[in-house]
This record gives structure tokens, sequence and C-alpha cells, in this order.
């Protein structure tokens, strides 16, 4: 895994089974709690959000200040484990959706997930079976991202 000075700034939280509905409990309490006159249509979305793959990693950051190795890198280290997750799963035939949604900011989520005060989810690695082809996305321009100097 993708490691800056041997510090592993990040850890993983494994979701799957019933875990997943337990969680998504607590993300829909959440949800109400702000939104009390949503109906019951969204608060089953909410309640559904860990439910969509049979296994769910959460990425937690966990960087810290440090003598010699920056905080911005140490995330950035959470976010390539992130990505060779989705790879790894990818390579093995397995169908991959990391999300950030708005529960991955809560407090009350994090705290039900055992973050501490200084931790943060950097993603949701949702992983499954492909149920189709994924539709292609567009892709910006390579002039409009590249500088050649």
């Amino acid at each position: 895994m993708p490691d800056h000075g041997k510090l592993a700034p990040w850890r993983f939280i494994v979701i799957q089974g019933e875990v997943r509905l337990r969680v998504g409990e607590a993300i829909e309490a959440a949800f109400l709690a702000d939104e009390p006159g949503a109906g019951e249509e969204r608060a089953k979305t909410e309640r559904q959000r860990l439910a969509r793959a049979p296994l769910v990693i959460a990425v937690v950051s966990r960087a810290k200040p440090h003598v010699k190795i920056p905080e911005w890198e140490q995330v950035l280290s959470a976010g390539a484990v992130c990505m060779s997750l989705v790879l790894a799963a990818n390579a093995m035939g397995y169908a991959t959706s990391w999300l950030t949604e708005w529960y991955a900011f809560d407090r009350r989520i994090l705290e039900s997930l055992g973050l501490a005060p200084d931790e943060s989810i950097a993603a949701f690695i949702h992983i499954g079976r492909p149920v189709q082809q994924p539709a292609d996305r567009l892709r910006p321009n390579l002039a409009d991202i590249a500088t050649y100097l």
C-alpha cells in the first residue's frame, strides 16, 4: 500500500453483511435529525447507502503533524490507498465505486464508526460484482489539463 515515511497515515474499516444495514440506520437517524420532514422514501434511500454493494471499505485518513512528512502528503497517501484498492479490486474482476457522500463528513456518523476526532473519511469504497458495463464518462481534453514546458 502507498505509504510515506512508513507512517501508515490511513486505516481501514471493513463493512459487510448486516453491519452495512446497522451503519445505514445511523446514517438514516442523522439525516432525519436534520430533515425531520423527509418522507419514508428518502429515509429508505439514506438507510440503504451502504447496502448498494456487499462490501464497503471505509478508508480513514489519520494524517497528523510530523517533523518531516507534511500532513498534505499524508492525506495524499490516503488517496493513493483508495485508488490502489479500486484498481486491485477492478483487476480481480470486481466492480467498485469510490464515494464520499454527506455522511462521510458528518461527525455523528464518524463517531459511530469509531473515528477519533482527528480522523476523517477519505472514501467509502463499494466493492461487488458488476451488474452491467459502466457507461464511459466524458474525459477532459488533454490540451486543457496538460502543460508542456
